[in-house]
């Protein structure tokens, strides 16, 4: 058998294979289902309401009267991703940032406290997994009430918090931080204990044969072998941090956040007002995420990794 040698060369994959090789195309094929399945979601939830207003009007109505009504409607129950969309729009791009009805001036507010809130947290969690894991007793001592820590709920825990602080004289962005902190340090502490600890036994044992004292041990050897668990903990923590912001903002009946976007928007049954908050939340931690990825890095490049 013989190879023509004028054959032009073998067809490489398909646009399709090549974007379901990476991230693009099945974070493209999840995103249509969602808004696919959403707009599912808002023509059955808004059906009831949709019908009865065309039986008040008493009008005829068809089909394409009915998925045009469903989906417009000033109050639905889900309002479609177009009209969340468009109050985006007008609260980010159309409004100045120091008005109140800009969702970029509530954003930087709750922003501010989970910045703040994620720092402290972050902070507290790696000193406590430093002490856990060269103290044993901390580790008995501490560990199970770090863990059931998690067990009582934040929404119970949010407003004693407002509520003892506020009558020591700390109010607006101090609770909503220590509430952040709260849900912060837990992913961050469980997270530097198993990284400070992963180095193998054989890599301790070559520290000791070179009488490294336990600073330089530390330094040399668990510090950097604890970043990839740091930085994974760092992506839960600056989110959840992102929720307990939010969360602090509901008990306050705080005028600026987030939360006080959302809680506006259930005083007054503006529903789009509610879910653009929301999904503004969702591409704020998006983004957080993303920055936190983006840091990670480039310390693992300084460090003489690759990333």
């Amino acid at each position: 058998m013989t190879i023509d040698a004028h054959a032009g060369p073998l067809p490489g994959p398909g646009l399709v294979a090549r974007m379901f090789s990476g991230r693009s195309g099945p974070i493209a094929v999840v995103a249509l289902a969602i808004v696919a399945l959403w707009y599912a979601g808002a023509l059955y939830l808004n059906a009831p309401g949709q019908i009865d207003a065309f039986k008040r009007a008493k009008t005829e109505w068809g089909v394409s009267d009915f998925v045009k009504g469903a989906l417009a409607q000033k109050r639905p129950v889900l309002p479609a991703p177009h009209q969340v969309l468009v109050e985006m729009k007008e609260t980010i791009l159309d409004q100045r940032i120091t008005s109140k009805r800009s969702l970029v001036f509530h954003s930087w507010v709750t922003l501010s406290s989970t910045v703040l809130g994620f720092a402290i947290g972050t902070a507290l969690g790696i000193f406590l997994a430093v002490g856990i894991v060269h103290v044993g007793t901390l580790e008995k001592s501490l560990m199970p009430w770090i863990i059931s820590s998690q067990t009582i709920p934040i929404l119970a825990i949010a407003p004693m918090v407002v509520v003892v602080l506020g009558a020591i004289g700390l109010k607006g962005l101090v609770p909503k931080a220590i509430i952040s902190t709260y849900l912060c340090f837990f992913p961050v502490t469980i997270g530097m204990v198993k990284g400070l600890r992963s180095p193998d036994p054989l890599q301790m044992d070559l520290m000791q044969t070179y009488s490294a004292s336990a600073w330089q041990t530390f330094w040399k050897l668990r510090w950097p072998s604890s970043m990839p668990f740091l930085f994974t903990s760092l992506k839960v923590g600056i989110a959840i941090s992102l929720v307990g912001a939010i969360v602090g903002e509901l008990p306050t009946g705080a005028q600026a956040g987030l939360g006080a976007r959302l809680l506006a928007g259930s005083y007054y049954g503006q529903t789009i007002q509610i879910w653009s908050a929301l999904l503004t939340a969702a591409i704020l931690a998006g983004a957080m995420v993303a920055l936190v990825g983006v840091i990670e890095r480039l310390v693992v490049r300084a460090m003489g990794g690759q990333r």
